[in-house]
């Protein structure tokens, strides 16, 4: 019986890798807003009350694929900033997610240099995943909420941030902007702080999600052709933005030429 019940799952999970995988060469092909069940079961060769038994509606099937995407992006952020630890010699390990409260001020990687890896991984991946980034940060799919489970998986690369700064800030290399906020953003900061479980001030934690929002507007004019005939050197200039991002937290990085 194990042995049948196991093949069965194998198979179950062969076919809602297959539906989510046509789904994806949909979304590349007409958008997520046209994302059909019956065009994909047909595609696949399966009839729609067949398909149905895995993705009950449209919106479990957008919402599957935006699970994987945010996870995806996320993995890639906490890994670039393991991979940048590592080779500096901390033996930190591991990424990002969940560790926000925690972890170490060991002395390691440059803050500058980690932040600049978590950067160019969110850049990367969305190069390499153009459709999928547009799926989580584009046009929001006409009738479509996404559900709680997903808020999650798409605070990875934000988390990955905050490790980087909450490490800085308690090796006491960040420093902290002197310009005050107005009490209503105090408010919402502490509260995000709290949330967090992480011990911030309020104006780099402000800052903080000023530079995030910044990143993906960033990404997104390059995935989106805004930069098209403005920025040929793209790489460079993604470069530079990341670090003056970096300053703009309190990161120290060092000057180049």
């Amino acid at each position: 019986m194990t042995a049948i019940k196991g093949a069965r799952e194998r198979a179950r999970g062969e076919i809602t890798a297959a539906i989510k995988d046509e789904a994806r060469q949909q979304l590349a092909a007409e958008g997520a807003a046209k994302l059909s069940l019956r065009a994909v079961a047909r595609e696949l060769g399966m009839v729609s009350s067949a398909l149905y038994r895995y993705f009950p509606s449209r919106d479990d099937l957008l919402t599957a694929l935006i699970l994987d995407a945010y996870n995806a992006l996320g993995q890639a952020a906490e890994t670039a900033l393991a991979a940048v630890d590592t080779q500096a010699g901390t033996g930190r390990g591991g990424g990002g997610g969940g560790r926000a409260g925690g972890g170490s001020a060991a002395a390691g990687a440059p803050p500058a240099a980690r932040w600049s890896a978590v950067c160019h991984a969110v850049r990367e991946w969305a190069l390499a995943h153009p459709h999928e980034y547009a799926l989580l940060y584009g046009s929001p799919v006409p009738g479509y909420h996404a559900p709680d489970a997903t808020a999650e998986p798409a605070g990875r690369v934000a988390r990955a941030l905050l490790e980087v700064v909450r490490d800085a800030y308690t090796a006491g290399t960040l420093r902290e902007p002197a310009d005050p906020l107005p009490d209503a953003v105090v408010g919402n900061m502490l509260a995000l702080a709290a949330e967090l479980d992480v011990e911030l001030p309020a104006a780099v934690t402000a800052r903080l999600v000023s530079a995030w929002a910044q990143l993906f507007g960033l990404v997104g004019f390059e995935i989106f052709g805004q930069f098209n005939r403005v920025i040929d050197a793209r790489e460079e200039f993604f470069e530079q933005s990341a670090l003056q991002l970096a300053r703009s937290v309190g990161l120290p990085v060092p000057t180049t030429r």
